[in-house]
């Protein structure tokens, strides 16, 4: 099926976006610096001195993710290598977490979904679901299971790896419509085409949200409340909360957009045999895809077993307590991984997965990941986060831990606009923790809430790599993502402030 387009894209990147956006880059290489080396250089009597050399290189880090600089993932190396060098911290403190469980965590989980990838299993589960009879050729039932499946998909795999496949099945969907538009001369709504492109950008930032592993800013959040709020959150209880809040955006989603950009036909002729062709394309399962089944299934069963146990024996079972501390969710992973060299591939001799294909992840997340974090904890180590939360806590009004909660998640979503979801992660927590423990309260909510809204910012191409994707297919207006974004921003806000402090407590 060819995806080419049938009809001229709706807008596309202005020069003027493009020049601001060099402009950007550039200004982040004058500013950086310039403010490192103001923060270096001033007096700040109340701060202790690895502190305030911290200070200085948190500020450089961070100018160069707002501006993106540099790769983040450099950035994120660079403020690392800059606190030893500065003498922040030894070498093993600074660099030590990069060897955190969670790090194994993302890396047998990379694994996994490279082997999803290899032998085509989203693009099985994509097909099948879309083919099914009570789908049909209604196209508010092809949006809807087709954001679903992306949701689905979003959170076992990379936020960015799902809207990339998706994209491809979706612009194939719209490549038929307009074909069929052409034969037929039934007239379909252009704006359907930006419902679907939407749907697959914003599915996939939400479905992230449902497991621990679905994006990287749930992992960093678990990070800094295990490391400095002292509260494990394990995979099972994630899903507690993680699962209600895809749902409902989701529902609510899909609501507005199918609402607002109709096709404006009840039926599509065609489509139902259109997508049983694409199913068949792909040909019966193969052993290396029914390997990889397993895996993934062994995998998912090491990571929320023992909550089951927790939740139906209690903590303090000898049960669950053994599986936690012997099979944590990092051990699961690289268990899951493991497997895929064991079991066999599908050709005879071959193995579900080869080491040339399992090193194709994503290493700049993890490393990103090592760096964030690694400054993350030498705030708390020197002092520096308890004095930014002094000061933060005299400028912001609020004095309630529901308010604490609402600023911390709206302040997530605003910097997630600007910059990347992992970026906002790495930023927001660690400071939203300090605040609360400034300002004697318990961290672990709206620390958690802070966790989750960093995977919103859904208004802009630059908000996320899955905005930028489906702008770049021209079938989506800036001012329409802007608008229906900041709707799902609000909604998002507030599914998770209210299922965060309602539920959050079951998580401790």
């Amino acid at each position: 099926m060819t995806t080419e387009r049938l009809f001229e894209p709706v807008e596309t990147l202005s020069e003027g976006e493009e020049r601001f956006e060099k402009w950007r880059k550039r200004t982040g290489l004058v500013i950086g610096p310039l403010i490192f080396l103001i923060i270096l250089f001033l007096p700040f009597s109340d701060l202790k001195p690895e502190a305030h050399r911290l200070a200085a290189v948190m500020a450089l880090v961070i100018v160069f993710w707002l501006c993106e600089s540099l790769p983040m993932t450099m950035t994120a190396i660079l403020g690392a290598a800059l606190a030893v060098i500065l003498q922040v911290a030894d070498a093993k403190s600074v660099f030590a977490p990069f060897a955190d469980p969670l790090i194994f965590l993302f890396i047998g989980s990379f694994m996994l979904a490279r082997a999803i990838f290899v032998h085509n299993l989203d693009k099985r589960v994509a097909f099948t679901v879309l083919s099914w009879d009570v789908i049909g050729a209604r196209p508010s039932r092809i949006l809807f299971a087709f954001g679903a499946v992306t949701a689905f998909i979003s959170a076992w795999i990379s936020n960015t790896a799902t809207t990339a496949m998706m994209f491809a099945i979706g612009l194939s969907i719209i490549s038929f419509l307009f074909a069929q538009e052409k034969e037929t001369g039934i007239k379909i709504n252009r704006g359907y085409a930006t419902a679907l492109m939407l749907i697959t950008t914003f599915a996939a930032s939400v479905g992230g949200l449902a497991t621990p592993i679905g994006t990287p800013p749930n992992v960093i959040g678990i990070g800094f409340i295990r490391n400095l709020v002292g509260a494990d959150i394990s995979f099972f209880k994630w899903m507690l909360i993680g699962t209600p809040v895809v749902i409902v955006l989701f529902i609510f989603m899909w609501f507005y957009l199918n609402k607002l950009s109709p096709a404006g036909v009840k039926e599509i002729e065609g489509s139902a045999e259109m997508l049983d062709r694409e199913r068949e394309k792909l040909g019966p399962w193969t052993r290396g895809q029914r390997s990889v089944v397993i895996a993934f299934a062994v995998t998912v069963l090491i990571w929320i077993v023992p909550g089951i146990i927790a939740l139906a024996a209690g903590e303090q079972s000898p049960i669950y307590r053994s599986l936690n501390t012997r099979i944590p969710e990092a051990v699961g992973a690289v268990v899951g991984a493991l497997l895929l060299f064991l079991l066999p591939g599908s050709e005879k001799g071959t193995r579900a997965i080869t080491w040339e294909d399992a090193v194709k992840i994503d290493w700049g997340v993890i490393f990103l990941y090592g760096g964030g974090f690694a400054l993350g904890v030498l705030s708390f180590q020197t002092g520096l986060a308890e004095a930014v939360g002094r000061g933060l806590t005299d400028l912001l009004p609020f004095s309630s831990g529901f308010g604490l909660l609402v600023a911390s998640v709206l302040v997530a979503i605003i910097v997630s606009e600007t910059t990347s979801n992992t970026a906002s992660a790495n930023m927001v927590v660690p400071v939203v923790i300090a605040i609360a423990q400034t300002n004697g309260q318990d961290p672990f909510i709206p620390a958690l809430g802070a966790t989750f809204a960093a995977s919103l910012g859904f208004m802009l191409p630059v908000s996320t790599p899955c905005n930028a994707i489906v702008y770049g297919s021209g079938y989506v207006p800036l001012m329409k993502m802007v608008k229906y974004g900041i709707l799902l921003d609000i909604a998002g806000a507030v599914v998770i402030i209210t299922f965060v402090w309602t539920l959050g407590g079951f998580l401790r």
